[in-house]
């Protein structure tokens, strides 16, 4: 568990090394919103083609052999994207790599995110994923941070670029640690039935359903990140090094919730707490796009950090305890899926948006559909709002 979480920690911030310095590099390149919007749509494109086919290999090989491919697809990209700037390569290179990043990113999670399931006992879920989300967030602190400082010391985007190839190689050697466990032989011949079986699952649990319904639309219209280059260069005026600190904001309010949930007793009704940080989100949201002073700024994304937290350990801790686990790597990619759908193509919407109608409103828009979204999951799903802790609920059909 510790040497799983010293790994998956610098290699969270060696990703947020590349998304800051990605944002900085084409904004400066471009002063272009959409060129920020690409991103998004870049990396979403090959977790949607590829979503299937690394869902059933995270359930048909050792987990942990695929993470190690593809975090060392990870690396292969860092270090391409740190010689297209270190040599001022073409914009479309960029953009090339980030595909590359997508498909590492689409068989990173259904297999990196199921493993500790296979070593850890079921009441063991929630105070773990708390634990584990507390590590995330610190590196969603420091690695925008830091890869902000290096741009601003070197005025290039190389620097963050080769650090974040060094957090991959360190995640490699810890996952290369861990026990190798092998799967089941399957008893009988593969087909379409077994490779689809994750979203029947899905369909099937309408809790797990809701949850992930409202986290995909909840973070689709409330997608700031994206333009936070806009928004520090244009807006708040506080270059790289404040860019890296409005990255960092938003995990440093996820790290300083993360540790409070670990000292806090199991959620008695977790539907209605997510219902409700969804929309403190959306709220949070709308502050900082009306907001024009950098510290104000600072708070609204230090409070979206708070609520999503929130969100990210109920419903990951439900997904755990309600999938059986040789369903797991299948049902992780769809999950992964909706949240890379919400989190990239959310990037492109803002992009899109902020191109057409200004970041301000593209921002609050954004923001005040959130709050659309949690009334209409609330109305479609009301059993969301009624289910009891987590830890009462039991595998297959996530009833109490």
């Amino acid at each position: 568990m510790r040497s799983f979480a010293i790994g998956r920690f610098a290699a969270i911030a060696g990703w947020q090394m590349i998304s800051v310095a990605v944002g900085w590099q084409l904004y400066e390149r471009t002063g272009d919103p959409w060129a920020l919007g690409l991103v998004g749509a870049a990396e979403l494109a090959p977790v949607l083609f590829l979503m299937i086919v690394a869902g059933n290999a995270a359930d048909r090989y050792p987990r942990r052999n695929v993470g190690i491919f593809a975090h060392a697809l990870l690396t292969l990209a860092a270090i391409g994207l740190a010689l297209v700037s270190w040599l001022n390569g073409p914009t479309y290179a960029i953009y090339s790599l980030l595909v590359v990043v997508g498909t590492a990113r689409a068989f990173a999670s259904p297999s990196v995110n199921t493993i500790l399931p296979q070593l850890l006992a079921p009441a063991e879920f929630a105070n773990a994923n708390a634990w584990l989300s507390s590590t995330f967030q610190l590196a969603a602190i420091t690695g925008p941070a830091v890869g902000g400082m290096l741009i601003a010391a070197t005025g290039t985007a190389t620097a963050p670029f080769a650090a974040a190839a060094v957090g991959q190689l360190i995640f490699i050697g810890m996952l290369r640690t861990l026990p190798l466990r092998v799967p089941p032989p399957a008893t009988d011949k593969r087909s379409a039935k077994d490779l689809f079986a994750g979203f029947r699952f899905v369909r099937q649990n309408p809790l797990f359903l809701s949850a992930i319904t409202l986290d995909l639309f909840g973070v689709l219209f409330g997608g700031a990140v994206a333009l936070l280059p806009i928004y520090a260069k244009d807006i708040l005026a506080v270059g790289p090094a404040g860019l890296g600190w409005l990255r960092a904001a938003p995990g440093l309010g996820a790290l300083t919730m993360a540790l409070m949930t670990t000292r806090l007793p199991a959620w008695q009704r977790p539907g209605r707490v997510l219902l409700m940080v969804v929309a403190g989100f959306g709220l949070a949201t709308i502050g900082f796009g009306l907001s024009r002073s950098f510290p104000l700024s600072l708070a609204c994304l230090f409070l979206t950090g708070v609520f999503d937290n929130v969100s990210v350990v109920i419903r990951l801790t439900l997904e755990q305890i309600i999938t059986p686990d040789h369903l797991r790597g299948r049902v992780s990619a769809i999950n992964y899926v909706f949240i890379g759908f919400s989190n990239e193509f959310g990037a492109f919407e803002s992009g899109a948006t902020a191109a057409l109608f200004g970041p301000t409103l593209s921002v609050v828009g954004g923001g005040l559909a959130t709050l659309l979204v949690v009334a209409m999951v609330g109305a479609v799903w009301p059993q969301l709002a009624r289910i009891g802790a987590l830890h009462s609920l039991r595998a297959h059909d996530g009833t109490p």
